[in-house]
């Protein structure tokens, strides 16, 4: 009973919410998908939520938590979705596309964007600001351009890459999957003394490197992560693809995935979660609605709906109206528990529970004698008491 006692005080559900949210989706919609009812286009777009997810909650790793401006994630996307892509072609005749050959290509993918992490990794323990992000930015533009320069033999060159497309009806499963494993790892790196460590450096890495941190093999590990992840999104695009180009993953994919980020809260996991969601379901819903001669408006639309949403988060104006119409505040009146007199526990703290040294009956019948002080006269003539 004391375990399970403990087990309940330990509990925080903000700390499981994200599983929750997660898994809640992934079950509905995995129902739904192998019932028939969801159509190729609801599963189209979880796949890209999935990926926006993963790219948006890795990001913040290095942004949010860390402290570092990096604009090269398309690039650590590039590099997956071209190698992943790659192995999953070579491995096609042999063991077609099937569970073992998504499993491989993820692996071979993210660990070769982590190996480019790290490189990036080596002059950030030097650059802070607006030069890592210009080194980020400058490293995503190479690796584009390496690619787009390759032979049709090996990568495709300007064409693209062909890839081999992966059931559409359980890709976006495996992506959720993914995205919990990710979850998974990184909110448990944060709250551990390693993510202490982490966010330490955010504050001052000067302080940190006083107290003993090792702020090179945090950062290291940090891109590490951050760039394994984002190889797993790209190797997830090569599949949800039948080609794979490298104008996709350009500096304003980049910029797109920071807003994912920076919406959501720098350093807020959730909320990055729920930005990403959003923005991806816009995208998608404004290339739907706005086809033909009204396609000039779809980036005019997604870029007045994102400034409404910077200044509604910003606005000093509105901050009467945020604290008082949130989620959060309205979640915590919905499931406020109201307290039951009768189930109104006694004080814990009550002084007839607490061991003292001295019973307080004894204190209390003590008699207080006064002594009178006695004067002595000083060399001076003063006296003092």
């Amino acid at each position: 009973m004391m375990k399970l006692s403990n087990l309940k005080k330990n509990f925080k559900l903000k700390h499981y919410i994200n599983y929750i949210g997660v898994g809640f989706v992934t079950i509905l919609f995995t129902i739904l998908s192998l019932t028939g009812n969801a159509s190729i286009s609801v599963q189209f777009l979880l796949e890209k939520i999935a990926i926006s997810i993963i790219l948006a909650v890795s990001l913040g790793l290095v942004v949010g938590f860390l402290g570092e401006l990096s604009l090269g994630h398309a690039g650590f996307m590039c590099i997956g979705a071209y190698i992943g892509g790659k192995v999953s072609a070579l491995l096609e005749g042999s063991m077609g596309v099937g569970f073992g050959n998504l499993v491989i290509s993820l692996i071979v993918g993210g660990i070769a964007a982590s190996i480019c992490g790290v490189i990036i990794g080596l002059p950030a323990l030097r650059l802070r600001g607006d030069y890592l992000a210009i080194v980020t930015l400058a490293f995503g533009e190479i690796v584009k351009t390496i690619f787009i320069n390759t032979s049709n033999e090996s990568f495709g060159g300007a064409t693209g890459l062909s890839t081999p497309r992966y059931n559409r009806q359980y890709l976006f499963i495996f992506a959720f999957v993914l995205v919990l494993i990710m979850l998974f790892v990184i909110q448990n790196l944060i709250r551990s003394k390693h993510g202490r460590a982490i966010t330490a450096i955010r504050d001052s890495e000067i302080a940190s490197r006083a107290t003993g941190i090792n702020v090179t093999k945090y950062k290291l590990l940090v891109f590490a992560l951050s760039a394994f992840f984002a190889g797993i999104a790209g190797v997830l695009f090569s599949f949800s693809n039948y080609r794979v180009q490298c104008t996709k993953f350009d500096y304003n994919y980049s910029i797109e995935i920071l807003v994912m980020v920076v919406l959501g809260g720098m350093g807020n996991i959730t909320g990055g979660i729920i930005s990403a969601s959003l923005i991806t379901i816009l995208q998608v819903q404004l290339a739907t609605i706005l086809s033909g001669n009204l396609a000039v408006l779809q980036n005019v639309l997604y870029a007045l709906v994102l400034v409404l949403i910077v200044i509604y988060n910003n606005a000093p104006g509105l901050k009467g109206f945020r604290e008082k119409y949130n989620i959060k505040l309205l979640l915590s009146k919905l499931f406020k528990k109201r307290q039951d007199p009768s189930n109104v526990r006694d004080d814990e703290a009550k002084w007839d529970r607490i061991p003292t040294k001295i019973n307080v009956d004894d204190l209390l019948s003590m008699d207080i004698v006064v002594t009178e002080s006695v004067t002595k006269p000083d060399k001076g003539g003063k006296n003092d008491e």
